[in-house]
């Protein structure tokens, strides 16, 4: 699949495998995908993501990524819904950082072996990038861009797409920047 992959798309994977890494984790999520976008400079998404003011509150978004990785990767619809049922997910997310270190839930804790072998992409990774390619092939594009990476991380339920919509990127915003007015009938994926 990665051989229909532009150079900036594939920068984008490769950053997201910097970013895992960096991060301790063992595999490649759609958050490392959306931190690798925020990264790039030059590039269709960068374009789309400046052009939507998401590249002045960068680090918002890492904060709500890491806020999100502490809570054990849910949503803040997800912790609501345990709330709803009387489950107090702060209080569970202290009592756990309380006994087994600050992170622990996330995997980001400080004690623990890194991780040394090739990272495989997770479920959630792999959706994005297969969301991305058929982003590409309904508008008939010859190549999966970082656009395309940009507009399946919006469209896929989780994490990343509920701190883009927080922050004004939506589908719908991408698609008009990238596009234009009327380009939404032919880039839902």
């Amino acid at each position: 699949m990665f051989e229909r992959f532009t150079q900036d798309a594939r920068d984008v994977v490769r950053g997201a495998v910097a970013h895992g890494r960096r991060s301790g984790s063992q595999c490649v999520d759609p958050e490392h995908l959306l931190l690798a976008l925020l990264d790039r400079e030059a590039s269709r998404a960068s374009f789309a993501l400046a052009a939507l003011g998401l590249t002045e509150r960068r680090e918002s978004v890492r904060q709500a990524l890491d806020a999100a990785r502490r809570r054990a990767g849910l949503t803040r619809a997800e912790a609501d819904a345990l709330a709803g049922l009387g489950i107090d997910l702060s209080a569970i997310v202290s009592r756990v950082e309380e006994a087994h270190g600050v992170g622990a839930l996330s995997g980001d804790r400080a004690d623990k072996g890194r991780w040394s072998g090739r990272r495989s992409f997770s479920r959630g990774a792999k959706d994005v990038l297969e969301r991305a390619l058929r982003a590409a092939v309904a508008r008939r594009d010859r190549h999966v861009g970082d656009e395309h990476i940009l507009l399946a991380l919006t469209t896929l339920p989780g994490v990343p797409a509920e701190t883009l919509a927080d922050h004004g990127v939506t589908h719908a915003s991408v698609t008009r920047v990238l596009y234009g007015e009327g380009g939404e009938a032919r880039a839902a994926g």
